[in-house]
């Protein structure tokens, strides 16, 4: 029986999903064995699979199992609160898992902290299928950048990033703050994430919650 922790995440999972596919620009992915299966078709990344009930042993084996025997590139994303479990599952059927965990993660938007831009940088807004926020440095220089799409009362963020030379400066929360701002003005009132280790402590300060622990393996080596 699925625990109420285990149907929440697979809540967000699947809310997850919808904002990062219309970020990525992928089409709906196919539902099947408990999972969301992407076609991608990238060098490297072909098919990814997401796992919406990690917590069924069974099917998370089955799931393995399908991504070490594909033929292309696979991926396996799992989000969980058993990531050690995971890791062995993964590691059992012959898959590569990734050394660094990602973390799935949550915040209400009505109240997110915006920074202000320093004065030698400006900012820019476009929105499209998704929100864009580009900062630049004077004259023209990329500086930071990020997106988010906004579905059904959630925003969904993605490629949060800070140009190496114009990083500590705060832009990441400037960024942040201006996706949310601009995503609350459309009707959204949620925020899902996925961040790396090193982003994650950025969203963290921002009032960000860690929710789940995200475990990437794949059928290629490296």
């Amino acid at each position: 029986m699925t625990s109420t922790i285990d149907a929440d995440l697979e809540d967000l999972v699947r809310r997850w999903e919808r904002g990062w596919s219309t970020c990525r620009g992928w089409i709906r992915p196919r539902e099947a064995g408990d999972a969301l299966h992407l076609l991608q078709d990238r060098p490297g990344r072909h098919r990814e699979i997401v796992a919406l009930r990690p917590d069924l042993p069974a099917g998370l084996r089955a799931l393995a199992d399908e991504a070490a025997s594909a033929r292309e590139a696979t991926w396996l994303t799992v989000p969980t609160t058993r990531p050690d479990a995971v890791e062995d599952v993964l590691g059992h059927a012959g898959l590569h898992v990734k050394p660094a965990r990602e973390w799935l993660m949550t915040r209400s938007l009505v109240d997110h902290p915006r920074r202000a831009l320093p004065g030698d940088y400006r900012a820019t807004v476009s929105a499209a299928e998704f929100l864009t926020v580009r900062v630049r440095h004077d004259p023209d220089e990329p500086a930071a950048s990020g997106q988010a799409a906004v579905t059904a009362g959630d925003a969904v963020f993605d490629r949060i990033e800070t140009a190496r030379p114009h990083r500590r400066r705060g832009l990441g929360s400037v960024v942040m703050g201006t996706l949310a701002e601009e995503a609350v003005a459309r009707g959204a009132r949620h925020g899902l994430l996925v961040a790396s280790a090193g982003g994650r402590a950025l969203y963290t300060r921002l009032g960000w919650r860690t929710r789940a622990a995200v475990v990437i393996a794949t059928n290629q080596p490296g």
